[in-house]
């Protein structure tokens, strides 16, 4: 069993908790994932790694609320225990020799994104960080961000923190002000990400992307995390989650994830009438 060493709310449907589990924090990496169980009959969901410590053992999660699994998660308490926490899967972000870099980040995408930033600063790398959100209520880990990054531009949909746009407005405003970018990095919706690998591929930038569709035995064995990359057929599990964003089909991702959606939402519904009986 995996004890929760600290929950905390990051806004009304953002929580980051820290599990202890050593074996994972000693071995993970910027941009690979774990899959957990928030009860013993549950379903199995994949979630990021957003951050570690290898001196506590404590491996940090940040999710949102919007499935019956979270929602459960989301019942657990300080010292109660998660039954299973299997990790770190998939393969490291790429981050050796890039020097200058600029990781977007869109909504609960940016507990993706922030290690990746951490891991390229803490290599040596220039890194500037785009992040978006609907509205400053949902803004997260900005301290973080401003931590570990050269420049950091926050955009919010409605312009309530002062700067209103897309996360592509910022991008395109970095690369004709003269960076000259070795990589960008994405990771947020798929919407996000489609249309920053559309705007890097105009200016031939290399960009990375980290795709998070629907996961289940995260080895690779049940394909339901299958994506066309290039033409191909290409596994999240094992062979990402990172891919170039120039070769995935995103159009594909995008009707593949809303598949299971009227089956996610009874199960949403059902949890929230058991969860009012409780």
């Amino acid at each position: 069993m995996y004890t929760i060493l600290s929950k905390q709310k990051l806004n009304d449907t953002v929580t980051r908790m820290d599990i202890h589990a050593p074996l994972i924090a000693e071995k993970a990496k910027p941009g690979q994932f774990i899959i957990l169980r928030a009860s013993p009959d549950g379903e199995r969901i994949p979630l990021t790694i957003a951050d570690t410590d290898k001196q506590t053992g404590a491996v940090t999660i940040i999710y949102q609320i919007v499935g019956a699994t979270t929602m459960l998660l989301d019942q657990l308490k300080e010292g109660e225990c998660v039954p299973d926490f299997v990790g770190p899967l998939g393969r490291p972000t790429e981050i050796e020799g890039l020097h200058n870099v600029c990781v977007v980040g869109g909504g609960v995408g940016c507990a993706i994104a922030y290690p990746v930033a951490k891991g390229l600063h803490q290599n040596g790398a220039k890194v500037h960080a785009i992040t978006g959100f609907r509205n400053k209520d949902l803004i997260i880990l900005e301290k973080e961000f401003g931590a570990v990054c050269d420049s950091l531009r926050i955009m919010t949909d409605d312009g309530s923190n002062g700067d209103k746009g897309l996360v592509t407005d910022a991008l395109k405003a970095l690369i004709e002000g003269g960076e000259k970018l070795d990589a960008v990095i994405a990771i947020g919706p798929l919407v996000m990400m489609k249309f920053v690998a559309l705007l890097t591929k105009q200016y031939g930038i290399k960009t990375i992307v980290s795709m998070n569709p629907i996961m289940i035995d995260g080895t690779g064995m049940c394909g339901g995390c299958r994506l066309s990359v290039g033409g191909k057929t290409r596994f999240a599990c094992v062979d990402g989650p990172d891919f170039d964003g120039h070769e995935v089909d995103f159009d594909e991702a995008i009707a593949r994830s809303s598949m299971y959606r009227p089956f996610e939402g009874k199960a949403r519904e059902e949890t929230c009438n058991l969860l009012k009986k409780v």
